[in-house]
């Protein structure tokens, strides 16, 4: 007996509901995603024995039977028999979880994450209880749900989640509107590799899968990757995958600026047809240190306090020559700042890798209110396009939400018309789509401020946008020169006093 999506959601709900109080929202994630995930295999595999069962009756053996399962399950870690224990739940569970990873060590090996199952304080018996009497009331094999199904309710998990958290969903959630538009840009066909060096939760990579699905193409093709700096969130975009029915990925956890974790066999980052992510915005704290010799650093090396063109120069060394594109989500600062993102700036500009600049609505995101931008790349742009660069604004396509404004589905189709049509989806010649010659950029210093090529449509709000930004990074850049100045001034012995600066 299937169950409609809005069942689905509502029980799921009702699940992480039952941790609310003892658990903090912003946790609620790393209890409820390995519960799902542990509950639909363990399901799935008592359905996929059944039918084993039924098929071969008596002559069922384990061989015969091992052909059935996509996971193995040793004996005591299902659902059924683990839940029933009322000593030590908790370790149970992780024990259990430890276990399942173990017999399937190539493609379970560290999925259900490091959550301290044990810890009583973190995460009370009665809470869990909770959860798990929540979860029985839901059957997660397949003759109940589907994976549309499945993959839909673990969305509607994580954009909750990320409702809940606030801010903190930034790390793990990028909004959807946001996502689906820079796959429709970036346009994934059957066959391609697609990489995401800050995957989150995951929803780039399955975004471009149900493109390929919803168009009637082939998606069993395409290949993911991804690599994402924390564990639990690493581990949750792998349960996102599995549970979306995708086989061919790879998702590796680790610090991509630092460390990156794909590489060909000559040390150089891998490449890829399609590279896509929304990272974190102008992170502080980078690595800038190990970037003088790094060669992704092919145009500069980047400000040590100021990460955003290290993640656009790593993603644009890991596009495939010919094939390749970029598709990354920054601030509007990285258009127009001075020092050494300028030159690094100019350089992308002058070797016309950049193909397009489009202007998002502000408010979109859970961690800034800031309008924020597109920087579309490509190894080999097309004719039309060469020595130009696409300036798109779609700051006033929003519709204001509760918290957040938001992108309807027309607003994102909007945009990528416009994209690849490189006209004005209202019919306004030059208002809010136009294509630049390289000359003129060149002539404003390489500046790619959106409102020196085209009439902004919400000018307010984006010269507040980008005023907000320019005044955080002038407020810190004298900071820095007066820090600097006065270090040379004490090493110099002169008396710091007489500038009304202590000393000690």
């Amino acid at each position: 007996m299937t169950i409609t999506q809005q069942e689905l959601e509502s029980r799921l709900w009702a699940a992480a509901n039952a941790l609310r109080g003892p658990v903090d929202p912003a946790d609620f994630k790393t209890y409820v995603f390995p519960m799902l995930f542990w509950k639909w295999i363990s399901d799935t595999w008592v359905f996929e024995h059944d039918a084993a069962l039924d098929e071969y009756g008596d002559d069922l053996d384990d061989e015969i039977e091992a052909e059935f399962h996509r996971f193995e399950m040793p004996e005591g870690t299902l659902w059924s028999e683990v839940t029933g224990k009322i000593v030590n739940l908790g370790a149970e569970i992780a024990m259990t979880f430890q276990r399942i990873e173990m017999a399937n060590p190539k493609s379970l090996a560290g999925v259900f994450g490091d959550a301290s199952w044990g810890n009583k304080e973190r995460i009370p018996e009665s809470a869990l209880l909770g959860l798990i009497q929540a979860f029985n009331q839901i059957r997660l094999d397949p003759s109940t749900v589907s994976h549309d199904l499945l993959g839909a309710g673990y969305e509607y998990l994580l954009k909750n989640f990320a409702d809940e958290s606030g801010k903190k969903a930034g790390e793990f959630f990028t909004p959807r509107e946001v996502v689906n538009l820079l796959v429709g840009i970036l346009h994934p066909e059957p066959g391609e590799s697609v990489y995401d060096p800050t995957c989150g939760s995951g929803g780039m990579l399955v975004a471009t899968i149900n493109q390929l699905r919803e168009s009637g193409k082939d998606h069993r093709t395409l290949r993911v990757y991804g690599q994402e700096i924390n564990l639990t969130t690493a581990s949750i975009a792998r349960m996102n995958l599995f549970l979306h029915e995708i086989e061919d990925f790879d998702i590796k956890r680790g610090d991509t600026l630092r460390a990156p974790a794909f590489k060909d066999p000559s040390g150089a980052v891998r490449t890829f047809d399609a590279v896509i992510a929304n990272p974190p915005f102008s992170l502080t704290n980078w690595g800038a240190d190990r970037w003088t010799s790094d060669p992704r650093a092919i145009y500069g090396v980047p400000p040590a306090k100021n990460g955003d063109f290290a993640f656009v120069q790593h993603m644009v060394s890991s596009m495939n020559a010919g094939t390749g594109r970029v598709g990354v989500v920054m601030p509007h600062g990285v258009l127009f700042r001075s020092g050494a993102e300028a030159k690094i700036r100019q350089r992308l500009v002058e070797k016309d890798l950049l193909e397009a600049v489009v202007g998002l609505p502000p408010n979109l995101f859970y961690s800034t209110t800031i309008p924020a931008c597109l920087l579309i790349f490509r190894d080999q742009k097309p004719a039309v396009r060469k020595d130009h660069v696409l300036f798109i604004d779609g700051s006033a396509r929003f519709e204001k939400d509760k918290n957040q404004n938001r992108m309807s589905r027309r607003d994102v189709d909007a945009l990528i018309d416009a994209y690849r049509t490189g006209e004005d989806p209202d019919g306004e010649d030059g208002a809010n789509v136009r294509l630049v010659p390289l000359d003129e950029i060149k002539e404003n210093g390489f500046d790619l401020n959106i409102g020196r090529y085209i009439k902004v449509a919400a000018e307010e709000t984006a010269d507040l946008g980008t005023a907000l930004v320019a005044y955080a990074d002038a407020r810190q850049h004298r900071i820095d020169t007066e820090t600097a100045m006065f270090e040379r001034l004490a090493a110099a012995g002169v008396e710091l006093s007489v500038f009304g600066v202590s000393s000690e």
